[in-house]
């Protein structure tokens, strides 16, 4: 499912399409899609839509205004038609034959980026699992469409008619044995992920998930706090897979900062249940980020879409800090009362020590700021406790290691013989 440029230097051209029935913002899913368009590397070159009641079910359009899109089509030497809705096969078929242009819709625009941008096997065979469960239903239409998802070349060719009844049945088993493999692999991968999030309990290690829409700068975010090097464009979907990175807080606790896939509107549901395992990162944190783009119109929107996928994975009772980036380019900082929300500029590293504070606060008390005498014998204890604490001061004394630690909590009941009170003023953390 990708597309090629037809000549050297030129990026395929589409033509957008949609319905407004009144369901949704039209405008601002029509805008989405030229964003997802670009992500994909076309260049989208006209937009033609239409307002009806409901969806024509043969054609999704009108056939008046489909006929009108066929001659714009023509009239901008588009390649592709790109529709904002999930075409049914015979839609698909319909709209091609009037055309005469390859037609895809927003799921397979969204399952081209997921290729392009997919880096572990993982990643690979959930795109791939996912591509599989779209195409199945849909071998009885033209073909075009199920080339582009296997990796076929651009708009211009390669359409099947099928070979009839008892091909299409060996294409069916294909496919069925191919997704009952997938589904095998990505098990073993999930039991082991699930494995490795049950060590990290075990251990007590601290998850702290960024979620969010796309490209609203979770990457950037997780990069500033971590030196994490992961990709960060002004794309859609830049990155795919998630990244864990290890973060201090400033009480000296550490956590692991999780990174995962970006959300979009009317992202499909196996989509989701394809990604389901990665996503389950978000669902077994200790605490989520939810970042939103403060500049953006459709911020609230950005929000709710990941509160309902929470919701849908069972985590809609994990703690959640609202993180507002961008807001570097706000012309006035934003209002932040009735809001348990920080605001930040990811990019510019603005407002991150009052976002690592609130992380800190969110968490549960595990550490405690304490002063300890230990004996030069406890060398061993003053190793463990130090570990995985933090040391704000370190002195030899001849009657011992004075250290001024904050500590696990589990521990203290191994130095309650050598605490020593912290000065008047001192806060306990």
């Amino acid at each position: 499912m990708t597309f090629n440029t037809q000549e050297e230097g030129r990026r395929e051209r589409a033509v957008l399409a949609g319905v407004d029935t009144g369901e949704y913002d039209m405008a601002i899913s029509m805008e989405e899609l030229r964003e997802l368009a670009d992500s994909a590397e076309l260049d989208v070159v006209g937009i033609a839509t239409q307002v009806r009641g409901e969806l024509e079910p043969g054609t999704c359009m009108g056939l008046g205004r489909l006929r009108e899109l066929a001659e714009q089509v023509r009239a901008l030497e588009a390649d592709v038609i790109i529709f904002d809705h999930e075409l049914s096969p015979a839609q698909l078929r319909n709209i091609e034959d009037i055309c005469d242009c390859p037609v895809i819709d927003r799921t397979m625009l969204i399952l081209n980026i997921f290729a392009r941008r997919a880096v572990t096997s993982e990643g690979k065979l959930q795109v791939r699992l996912a591509q599989l469960r779209y195409q199945l239903p849909r071998l009885a239409g033209r073909g075009v469409q199920l080339s582009r998802q296997g990796g076929g070349g651009g708009g211009g060719g390669g359409a099947r008619r099928g070979g009839g009844e008892a091909q299409l049945e060996v294409d069916r088993r294909h496919i069925r044995r191919q997704i009952t493999a997938l589904e095998a692999q990505l098990k073993e991968l999930t039991q082991r992920r699930e494995r490795l999030r049950q060590r990290r309990k075990k251990d007590n290690v601290i998850t702290v998930a960024i979620v969010g829409y796309t490209n609203v700068g979770k990457s950037t975010l997780l990069n500033t706090l971590t030196q994490a090097g992961v990709l960060a464009e002004d794309k859609l979907f830049a990155t795919l897979d998630p990244t864990s990175r290890a973060l201090e807080l400033p009480d000296g606790r550490r956590v692991m900062l999780v990174d995962t896939v970006g959300l979009v509107r009317r992202l499909p549901h196996h989509l989701v249940e394809a990604f389901k395992s990665t996503l389950e990162e978000a669902a077994s944190a200790d605490l989520v980020l939810n970042v939103c783009d403060a500049t953006s119109s459709e911020m609230e929107e950005q929000l709710s879409v990941t509160r309902s996928l929470l919701r849908e994975l069972g985590a809609e009772h994990t703690p959640v800090i609202t993180v507002l980036n961008k807001c570097d380019l706000l012309p006035t900082p934003p209002d932040l009362a009735g809001m348990k929300a920080v605001a930040i500029s990811a990019r510019e590293g603005r407002g991150l020590e009052q976002l690592l504070k609130a992380v800190a606060d969110a968490l549960p008390r595990t550490h405690l700021r304490v002063r300890l005498l230990l004996p030069y014998s406890a060398g061993e204890l003053e190793a463990r406790i130090t570990r995985d604490g933090k040391v704000y001061s370190r002195e030899y004394t001849p009657d011992g290691v004075a250290l001024e630690v904050n500590m696990d909590r589990r521990l203290i009941h191994l130095v309650e013989a050598y605490v020593k009170p912290l000065e008047s003023g001192e806060e306990r953390k």
